[in-house]
């Protein structure tokens, strides 16, 4: 056999065993797959590669990130998923799109989320050309067959199981379609007491999918405070005070999804699904954000209006000179030390920030039974 055939089957075969370790941050082995699903706050450039509006790949976007140029996050540097891979001891996940998405790469995991999409099929339909969840999983079942063909089924198959997932959907449901507009398809359809429990229930069927499919641990974030963005202050805020409809909304989804969540661990017989409550991850620095080092936890970084809540941020936007002390970058998502404040609560947090156990606490339990 030509040497250099062996010694690149040898490198493979390194990886992939490397890969089934699924070792915790510092061990020596390679950490554990890490796959994400979802819209805007955990998109990391599957849209730069769409004809969308809903993209993040012109400045100021990136102005923090290690390169300093926009990437397709929706943030100034880093966001959720980033860092989640840094605790992984890993390098992030590359978008699905990619074209460097190929080789030793798959190991890592991949990312499928896109800006825009919801739970369901007409979320986002403003943005015309996003991959909606349905398409997310499809994807996810075509990486697959590319891991298997590079490492072979049964590798694929664990490198799966052992992988961490993190899924985040619902805030579009409600931003980009229920209170998208006076009136809208869904709000005269159902009353918003009735559009949760639909929500939850077409929500469920998307996790069981994503179980069938090989996810083992997934972390389900739930909506954060989606009436306090700085998008809701600026157009239906009085006094700045938290947008009312959206608030309720979001007070109602959670605790059902926390519920739906519960009621498939059961079926299942295992702790499959791990709620993250972002609501209460951000709650503390949302209402006493001078303890969290903040100026400002309702103006975004990024923008123009009131509460810098008008429209999109742009090379023309107004930007603050220092992103660390606002909580929101833009509109609708957090700064970078925003989001790891909410991912530090999801790894060592309580089972307030997530339950039935942390990030940290699934990475040592998995490391423990491996």
């Amino acid at each position: 056999m030509d040497a250099l055939l062996v010694t690149s089957c040898l490198v493979v075969a390194a990886a992939v065993a490397a890969a089934l370790l699924g070792a915790a941050p510092g061990a020596s082995a390679a950490p554990r797959a890490f796959f994400v699903f979802g819209d805007s706050l955990v998109d990391n450039g599957n849209n730069n590669y769409l004809m969308t509006t809903a993209r993040a790949d012109a400045p100021p976007y990136g102005i923090d990130f290690p390169t300093h140029i926009p990437t397709g996050r929706f943030s100034n540097g880093l966001n959720i998923p980033d860092i989640i891979s840094e605790h992984l001891g890993s390098e992030p996940a590359l978008p699905y799109l990619s074209p460097y998405l190929r080789g030793d790469k798959l190991l890592v995991g991949a990312n499928f989320a896109s800006a825009g999409v919801g739970i369901l099929n007409d979320t986002g339909i403003q943005f015309v050309n996003i991959i909606r969840i349905g398409q997310q999983l499809e994807n996810f079942q075509e990486y697959q067959q590319k891991l298997a063909a590079f490492v072979g089924e049964d590798a694929a198959a664990q490198v799966v199981n052992n992988a961490l997932v993190l899924i985040t959907l619902g805030g579009n449901d409600f931003v980009n379609n229920y209170f998208l507009v006076p009136f809208s398809v869904r709000s005269r359809q159902f009353a918003i007491q009735d559009y949760v429990p639909y929500l939850i229930s077409e929500y469920r069927k998307i996790l069981t999918r994503l179980y069938e499919l090989g996810a083992r641990r997934v972390v389900v974030t739930g909506t954060g405070m989606i009436g306090c963005v700085p998008a809701e202050l600026a157009m239906h805020s009085i006094d700045g005070e938290c947008a009312r409809d959206l608030t309720v909304a979001a007070d109602l989804f959670n605790p059902q999804l926390v519920r739906m969540l519960a009621g498939l661990n059961a079926e299942i017989g295992r702790d499959v699904f791990i709620a993250a409550n972002t609501n209460r991850a951000s709650f503390d620095f949302m209402f006493n954000p001078q303890d969290y080092g903040f100026v400002t936890s309702k103006v975004a970084c990024c923008g123009q209006g009131p509460y810098n809540g008008i429209g999109l941020c742009t090379p023309a936007s107004n930007v603050c000179p220092n992103r660390d002390v606002y909580a929101y970058w833009d509109a609708f998502h957090p700064t970078e030390r925003a989001s790891r404040i909410i991912v530090g609560q999801f790894m060592h947090g309580s089972t307030d920030h997530i339950s039935p156990m942390n990030i940290s606490t699934i990475l040592a339990t998995d490391s423990n039974r491996g």
